[in-house]
């Protein structure tokens, strides 16, 4: 199942995206169909568990017989958000986790190529996050040196503290696609990474949280993106320093991690800063990140 957040009518609500791009929206297919589902949107259904999946599965098999016409909104009469438009804690990130980003970034730098031992976390706070196609306002006054990076993001799906690598899936609700944004002049300038990634609107995601149990072999997501259609990255999940299972674990050892929170991890070569000579994004741009099975990510820069 794909899960969506939208808004139609200046109503925010939540669903299920369905073939053909309409959206079965699941609080109101829940009433018609006598399902308990909250209400309060994307956060409180994930944190509701296996309960709220199953009801899930029941009304989308429902809607495939048109048994739930009034609960679905026609392609094109909603605007997707991203699916999780108010996250209740900082995006977790990892960066550094693709063995070429690292050598590109020490080649950069002008440095000696040394891969992290242990996963290098950092965060993005909740204004960050921007949704699908909406787009990022450059400010020239504020960073002349704007970035993209394509990242696979985890959304997990059970709380859990100290989780074992072997169980960290298990712990998972599904995945999405983040663009972690970033200001690299202001990333150098401060010395950490924090005010560099966590500008408004530096977190596009979406457009749609992919169940977990769909996602069959996910060593071979392919992760790609382009400015202006010119290909910039690709990569695969498999070609990570730090496999998911390992970052969940390390991440949750003495912090406990929640159901709805966010985990982008890591993106592959072919940032900006690292081409010869760097190549910033600009009003005008327009960047795409693809990942297969979760769909494409569209972020107009203005």
């Amino acid at each position: 199942m794909r899960f969506v957040s939208y808004r139609c009518l200046d109503v925010d609500s939540y669903g299920l995206l369905l073939d053909g791009g309409d959206i079965l929206d699941l609080p109101a297919a829940a009433g018609l169909a006598r399902e308990k589902l909250p209400a309060a949107g994307m956060l409180a259904f994930i944190a509701e568990g296996a309960p709220a999946l199953a009801a899930a599965r029941r009304l989308s098999a429902a809607a495939r017989e048109r048994r739930l016409a009034p609960a679905i909104r026609a392609a094109g009469t909603a605007h997707l958000t991203a699916p999780i438009p108010r996250p209740l804690k900082n995006v977790f990130c990892v960066g550094r986790n693709y063995r070429d980003h690292v050598a590109e970034g020490a080649r950069a730098m002008g440095t000696e190529a040394s891969l992290p031992k242990y996963p290098q976390f950092f965060t993005k706070p909740p204004t960050a996050v921007n949704g699908p196609g909406q787009a990022f306002h450059h400010d020239p006054s504020i960073t002349q040196r704007l970035d993209y990076e394509v990242e696979l993001a985890v959304i997990m799906g059970r709380t859990g503290r100290n989780i074992a690598p072997a169980d960290a899936l298990d712990h998972v609700f599904g995945f999405t696609i983040v663009n972690d944004i970033t200001a690299r002049d202001l990333q150098r300038r401060h010395e950490q990474w924090f005010k560099g990634k966590g500008l408004d609107g530096s977190c596009p995601m979406g457009p749609a949280i992919v169940e977990r149990s769909d996602i069959t072999d996910l060593p071979g997501l392919e992760l790609t993106l382009t400015v202006d259609g010119e290909q910039r990255q690709c990569a695969h999940v498999r070609d990570m320093i730090f496999d998911i299972p390992t970052i969940i674990s390390s991440l949750s050892l003495g912090m406990t991690l929640e159901a709805g929170d966010i985990i982008a991890t890591g993106t592959p070569a072919g940032v900006g800063f690292a081409m010869n000579p760097p190549r910033y994004l600009s009003a005008g741009n327009v960047v795409v990140c693809r990942i297969s099975g979760l769909g494409e990510l569209v972020t107009p820069i203005d």
